[in-house]
């Protein structure tokens, strides 16, 4: 529907337009999280979720990930916002939500693009160095790969950009728009003590829901997190 939509580095993003009711003019741009891509699993339940709903959604693949093109060891927070960037570039007209999960989320949060009107971060990373250190610190840049999945290596500049970024507590506090996140209690990849040290630099357009017992992929509550995520964005789009 939307065309070939190619990043700033010429690299086709992969993407899935779920339609939702006709003649709408809303739409969730649904962004995954290091080593994930559009597929996953709970990434489907939500964008059926949404356009069951009524409300439009596009999932997509970060350059790197999935079936869009690019190198896996190129993808970093920096780069995957210049790829929402250019999902977005295909998308006027359109009222736009983004839902970002796990470093999608901090993607969300650091992308200063006044097309965005609502924000949703699903176990969205904060603190990236400290997240890069505690996950892959034993793993030498450029040799050995993500939790020892050989399709994912670690590459020296995703490190780098995680180190450089730091974290994205401060971003909180400039985030304009009507904010959602969404954390499950148990997720042991990134703390839910990370929603709550950026909501607690955000303004009152933030709030947050936490999932009790929920890990990092909402593995046995995707339902609770869809209901959650689409009754809030009806609300905000009513």
């Amino acid at each position: 529907m939307f065309g070939t939509i190619l990043n700033p580095s010429g690299e086709v993003l992969d993407y899935t337009f779920h339609a939702g009711a006709e003649g709408s003019r809303h739409i969730a741009v649904l962004g995954h999280g290091v080593t994930g891509n559009k597929d996953r699993p709970f990434v489907v339940a939500l964008a059926e979720g949404l356009a069951a709903a009524g409300i439009h959604a596009l999932r997509f693949s970060f350059a790197g990930n999935g079936a869009s093109e690019g190198r896996f060891a190129d993808a970093t927070v920096s780069k995957e916002v210049e790829d929402l960037g250019a999902v977005l570039d295909a998308l006027d007209g359109y009222s736009i939500c983004y839902v970002g999960h796990s470093m999608g989320g901090a993607v969300g949060v650091l992308s200063r693009d006044e097309r965005i009107h609502l924000l949703v971060s699903l176990a969205g990373m904060v603190h990236t160095h400290a997240f890069a250190e505690r996950e892959f610190g034993e793993e030498v840049p450029d040799e050995g790969c993500m939790w020892d999945e050989p399709d994912c290596p670690l590459s020296r500049a995703y490190m780098d950009d995680m180190a450089q970024i730091d974290t994205v507590v401060r971003r909180g506090a400039e985030i304009v728009v009507p904010w959602l996140l969404v954390h499950g209690s148990e997720d042991d990849v990134v703390p839910i003590a990370d929603s709550h040290d950026i909501l607690a630099r955000a303004s009152d357009n933030a709030e947050l829901v936490a999932i009790d017992g929920a890990d990092h992929v909402f593995s046995e509550h995707a339902q609770v997190m869809v209901e959650k995520v689409v009754g809030w964005l009806q609300e905000q789009w009513a």
